[in-house]
């Protein structure tokens, strides 16, 4: 009990490890998986208090408060509601004994670290979350536009339209762009990555 209260209080415990594909089912986060809507672990990080789990739906974080402690708190970060965001990777110096992954989701920021000897592992990670980073951060930018470009095509037909005509053309227009909307959000919101994580996660 001793060396467990010590390496929480040095902190020692929070140098996470890297868990094999094999051992996905052995981990507490993939109880919380839903699995009925085809949501699987792509990459698992697992330090004695947390569970860093990615699948292709979603960041899974079993937040442990303290290495002696089995109180935990989940908390899910869906790509779909969320944006990965300065994703960074720092390496090891001379005398560390891990690296760090860092990044942000939901506002919320992350520093993950790794037993050095993982680095090969962790490098494809970073590439995954920064390939997702950067069709959130464009797919953001269509969408944008493309509702722009709507508001603004609603906007001139309803100028060039007569009086006895506004209520029918509003109507045949709400119909239209809400149609149109769904369409955009189904293609520009991602739910799910696993094309992503399939290409670089192979070490």
């Amino acid at each position: 009990m001793f060396g467990k209260v010590a390496s929480d209080m040095l902190g020692l415990s929070d140098i996470g490890t890297i868990i094999k594909p094999e051992n996905y089912d052995k981990v507490d986060a993939d109880d919380y998986l839903m699995h009925e809507d085809g949501e699987k672990i792509f990459f698992l990080i697992k330090s004695k208090a947390d569970e860093y789990c990615f699948t292709n739906h979603a960041l899974i974080h079993l937040d442990g408060t303290s290495a002696v402690s089995k109180k935990r708190m989940l908390k899910r970060y869906t790509y779909k509601s969320y944006r990965v965001e300065d994703v960074r990777l720092e390496t090891a110096g001379t005398v560390d004994r891990d690296v760090e992954i860092k990044f942000s989701i939901g506002g919320q920021s992350f520093s993950i670290d790794v037993d050095k000897r993982q680095i090969e592992s962790l490098k494809d990670l970073y590439k995954a979350l920064v390939q997702i980073s950067s069709i959130q951060h464009n797919n953001a930018e269509y969408y944008a536009y493309a509702s722009n470009s709507l508001g603004t095509a609603a906007e001139s037909v309803r100028r060039s339209s007569g009086e006895a005509s506004l209520e029918t053309q509003f109507k045949a227009i709400n119909e239209y762009a809400f149609e149109w909307m769904k369409k955009a959000h189904a293609t520009y919101v991602r739910k799910d990555f696993s094309e992503v994580f399939e290409k670089y996660i192979n070490n």
